[in-house]
């Protein structure tokens, strides 16, 4: 029964997405496709958009070589299991709708479980695969995952998701430089300027403290 016709695209599926698993560990971790991997950002208005339909499947969470590997497996393997469940409670013809139907559960499964594995496989590839606290980050986009970023003065620290220049997915320990006017919250979007030995310094994207930073930068390339 699990070798049957009808199980055909499900071993299809589960062995391209095995093929892509050899692939991502071949070229370590998924950098080959860097370039085709894009962030997408929600409606900020709290609108429905088709960017967040991209971010609940992953896409901009994890390198999307890796995203296809991990989501073609589980289709196939979720796939195999759902079909042979069927077969076993339905007794008579295995109609086309049902196989219909396996087919598109299997998929909705896929996707939103997928994501969560792809993300956790690719911090690990990160964490193995180059160092996570190397200035390869500065100018790095991040989202703020902790309450909110304290100031160095303070002496704690908040947490922020980054994509590294590769599209490895890292979380790391930030704070406020001390000239900083604004505290970014939860959610918000931060731009990584500094790698400090035990955390990195933040600020918040698109406000007068970028402004200021790249001015500063500016005046530092001159000099």
């Amino acid at each position: 029964m699990l070798f049957s016709l009808a199980n055909l695209p499900y071993w299809i599926f589960l062995g391209m997405g095995v093929l892509l698993f050899l692939f991502v560990i071949i070229s370590g971790g998924g950098d080959a496709d860097a370039d085709a991997d894009a962030e997408f950002d929600a409606d900020t208005d709290g609108e429905f958009s088709f960017g967040q339909i991209l971010g609940w499947v992953g896409i901009g969470k994890a390198p999307l070589i890796l995203l296809l590997a991990v989501d073609l497996s589980l289709w196939g393997v979720l796939g195999l299991f759902l079909n042979t469940l069927a077969k076993s409670i339905i007794n008579g013809q295995f109609s086309a709708l049902v196989r219909g139907a396996v087919l598109l559960i299997s998929l909705i499964l896929s996707l939103l479980v997928g994501r969560f594995i792809a993300e956790v496989i690719g911090k690990i590839f990160a964490e193995f695969g180059e160092d996570a606290s190397s200035d390869r980050l500065i100018g790095c986009v991040g989202t703020v995952t902790s309450f909110y970023i304290p100031s160095e003065t303070e002496g704690k620290i908040g947490q922020v998701d980054v994509l590294d220049p590769k599209r490895n997915f890292l979380t790391i320990s930030a704070a406020l430089p001390e000239w900083a006017t604004i505290a970014p919250q939860r959610g918000d979007q931060v731009i990584v300027i500094e790698n400090q030995p035990q955390n990195y310094l933040v600020i918040a994207k698109d406000t007068t403290d970028e402004q200021l930073w790249l001015a500063n930068s500016s005046q530092r390339n001159k000099t």
